[in-house]
């Protein structure tokens, strides 16, 4: 029954991420027409850099975030000296990676410096987010 648990969790990652992909797809023409003319353009400049991974999500997309840069929008902001983007970084490396930080009791994250208490609800609220789309992906699999 192990052996079975990672081609489970695969195949539910697999499904998820395409039905998420159909659920998105047919929106995003309708988030940038909600926007108006301006941010639109923007939004397609050629010129328009951002320094950071919330811009460079609306600007290219959720996709080429890495993970170090989506956590980040979690955290953010930073603490002096130590960027969000750092402390996501911290985050990964020391639980190896999403996986590892969804087994974690919530108080392990507090030995991070630059996490709190909302932080770690942000974490945590996105991490049930993620098992109830599974969940409903699992649920519809098993209905066809």
């Amino acid at each position: 029954m192990s052996r079975s648990l990672p081609v489970i969790l695969s195949v539910a990652k697999n499904l998820a991420q395409d039905k998420l992909r159909e659920a998105i797809s047919p929106l995003k023409g309708k988030i940038i027409s909600l926007c108006g003319d301006k941010i639109s353009s923007r939004m397609n400049s050629k010129f328009q850099r951002w320094q950071h991974p919330g811009g460079k999500l609306r600007e290219l997309g959720a996709e080429t975030l890495n993970d170090a840069e989506l956590l980040s929008i979690l955290i953010a902001p930073g603490i002096p000296g130590k960027p969000a983007e750092k402390i996501a970084q911290e985050i990964l490396e020391k639980f190896g990676g999403f996986k590892g930080i969804a087994n974690q009791p919530l108080e392990k994250l507090l030995d991070i410096k630059g996490l709190g208490d909302t932080k770690i609800i942000r974490i945590a609220a996105t991490f049930e987010i993620a098992r109830r789309i599974v969940n409903e992906v699992l649920k519809e699999h098993e209905n066809t």
